[in-house]
């Protein structure tokens, strides 16, 4: 990192504005009161990917409700997990959640452990989310680094519209060199710069008159210049597969049992190709089985008794 990326204001000014602000426009989410035990922040951190908060409270309620421990979980069958995903979009996030409790049982006594390096051994637990748990959960002192906040420091340090797409060794190290050398205070900092990015100095509709820093902030200052980074692709969502995988699975979440071939072909008429290709790698990912006589449902929820389940992952009109 050059100079010019460093802190142009000193970093007290810095923490106190942005901390106090944080103290009177922080919005009240249940996985940051001071009562919730670490599994439900990691169940919380796994949720909020690529997911707004307002999709993600209900259905963290329902599963702290229902599996208030990773023990809890692991005794259930990996299909329970995903009907009671929901709708909250890339339902692989709940087979990962699933083995990772299922780790945590096995390999920590039921507890979630509490540094970076045992969390990234749990499956489905990148770098951000070993990290916001080791913060959120237990005060370790480590830099927790987002979309929002990556965003929040590229604006107000660096001068530029938009972090890069993926996290740099640089901006990881400024977000370190920015953290308040008290465990306590940093997992507070962390926490106000990513409600900050999400509040204030969003993607698109910046607030910047709202910003507690905006005086400092090196891109405003600049006169808020483009992004001028390598190109970002958006999220398709109307006829891809990844519509066509969730209307299948919402037919299955919605069956109490399993599914006939022609509820499946029902659920995604628009292109039987495609249809086909996305049951199919529903089953490779372990989030659809295949069973006897053409039928299909979610892993863990058995047929009637004496039904045995078949290796069949297309589908035919009957």
């Amino acid at each position: 990192m050059s100079d010019a990326a460093l802190p142009s204001a000193p970093s007290p000014l810095l923490h106190q504005r942005i901390l106090d602000w944080y103290a009177q426009e922080s919005r009240d989410l249940p996985w940051r009161r001071p009562e919730t035990s670490p599994w439900g922040i990691l169940v919380s951190e796994v949720m909020l990917q690529q997911t707004p908060v307002v999709r993600v409270e209900p259905v963290w309620r329902q599963w702290l409700s229902r599996w208030p421990s990773p023990a809890a979980l692991a005794s259930s069958a990996t299909g329970d997990a995903i009907h009671a995903w929901g709708r909250l979009g890339y339902p692989r996030r709940a087979l990962r959640l699933h083995a990772a409790a299922v780790a945590i049982v096995e390999d920590h006594g039921g507890e979630v452990p509490r540094t970076s390096d045992k969390l990234l051994a749990l499956p489905g637990v990148g770098t951000y989310t070993a990290a916001a748990v080791s913060a959120f959960a237990f005060g370790e002192r480590v830099a927790v680094v987002d979309t929002n906040v990556g965003r929040v420091l590229a604006r107000m340090v660096n001068g530029s519209a938009l972090a890069r797409p993926s996290l740099t060794r640089a901006e990881m190290d400024l977000a370190t060199t920015l953290l308040p050398s008290d465990a306590g205070i940093a997992r507070t900092w962390s926490a106000a710069v990513m409600e900050l990015g999400a509040l204030v100095c969003s993607a698109r509709s910046p607030r910047c008159p709202d910003c507690p820093v905006h005086e400092l902030c090196a891109w405003r200052r600049a006169g808020r210049p483009a992004y001028e980074g390598p190109a970002r692709s958006g999220q398709a969502w109307h006829g891809t597969d990844r519509q066509c995988r969730g209307a299948i699975l919402a037919v299955l979440r919605a069956s109490k049992g399993p599914v006939t071939a022609n509820e499946v072909v029902n659920a995604w008429s628009i292109d039987d190709t495609q249809r086909d290709r996305c049951l199919e790698t529903l089953v490779a990912d372990g989030l659809v089985e295949p069973l006897s006589r053409n039928r299909f449902g979610l892993p863990g929820r058995s047929p009637s008794p004496g039904v045995p389940a078949g290796p069949r992952a297309g589908v035919s009109r009957a």
